[in-house]
């Protein structure tokens, strides 16, 4: 009977304990420790973009600040291929307008804790881009600050381009965060510009005395020729995009002139097809001359079969 009496007393005590700790505990535990967890996340961006306007993450860095939560910030994501073996020289341009952006932000006077500017590298975070089944670069994603990614949120930089009022406004639509862009001054375009003027304004001077050359309609032609040949070859898009002139298989050795893609192209591949326009617009002209010309009938007839056996 004492025995029974020992061990109640004894179940009393834990019981008494327990309810006491239940007391005394404050309620909501779970929610305070993740309050002070977003804090320090919070902080710690805070902390990187005082230094840097764009944070550099890895894989643990994005895992942790960007796809777990507790999270109340929107985070916008450059995935890219920086480094100088890649060869990406679109990522590089892109990167330039990404900073501009993000300094815009940075230095303005709304700037908050609701926005952060991020970028990831393949070569420092490739299981991220295998994470999010991801194969170009470069590609901007915003993360929202509740729940997951939807397909407006990778910005569509194949239709629209990437220059940073484009980027400012996708991220406006995104977020209802306005930035206004603020760029650096450039006076490259100017003084280009004051060249050519000059050029041409010296020229026209020292043959001001015979200037029959400007109506020369051959001259004028050939000029034509050449901007259509620039630009129905895709030389405006190599200079929008800047892509590499041919591309280097690193684990045969073999080049491409030729992009695999239907979405992209090789500078040499331009090139080829300026070549080959070239090449069909010279046989029209000398299928023309043969058919127009008083000439030699033999002549004639060679400058009338050589397009021929070309095509």
């Amino acid at each position: 009977m004492a025995s029974f009496w020992t061990k109640t007393s004894a179940n009393l005590s834990v019981l008494s304990v327990f309810f006491l700790l239940l007391i005394c505990l404050p309620p909501g535990g779970g929610q305070k420790k993740k309050e002070n967890l977003l804090s320090e996340k919070v902080d710690q961006m805070m902390e990187w973009s005082s230094r840097r306007s764009v944070v550099r993450m890895n894989g643990d860095k994005f895992r942790r600040f960007v796809k777990a939560p507790p999270r109340n910030y929107s985070v916008i994501v450059m995935f890219t291929a920086l480094q100088p073996q890649r060869q990406c020289s679109v990522c590089r341009q892109a990167n330039e307008e990404y900073q501009v952006l993000a300094n815009s932000w940075r230095y303005s006077s709304a700037f908050s804790n609701k926005l952060f500017f991020t970028v990831v590298d393949y070569d420092e975070g490739a299981d991220v881009f295998q994470q999010l089944n991801m194969n170009s670069a470069p590609t901007f994603m915003h993360f929202p600050a509740k729940g997951k990614p939807k397909r407006a949120d990778t910005f569509d930089l194949q239709r629209i381009g990437f220059a940073s009022e484009q980027l400012a406004k996708w991220i406006a639509d995104r977020t209802d965060v306005q930035i206004r862009v603020f760029r650096p001054p450039n006076y490259s375009g100017t003084i280009a510009l004051a060249l050519l003027v000059s050029l041409v304004g010296g020229l026209l001077y020292l043959r001001r005395n015979n200037l029959e050359f400007i109506y020369n309609k051959t001259g004028w032609a050939m000029a034509a020729l050449c901007v259509v040949f620039a630009m129905t070859s895709g030389q405006m898009w190599n200079h929008i995009r800047g892509p590499p002139y041919a591309h280097k298989n690193p684990q045969n050795g073999q080049v491409s002139y030729i992009h695999g893609s239907s979405q992209a192209q090789f500078v040499a591949e331009s090139h080829i097809i300026l070549l080959l326009n070239a090449a069909i617009t010279m046989g029209m002209v000398l299928l023309n001359e043969a058919a127009t010309s008083k000439g030699d009938v033999g002549k004639r007839r060679t400058g009338m079969f050589l397009p021929l056996l070309g095509t």
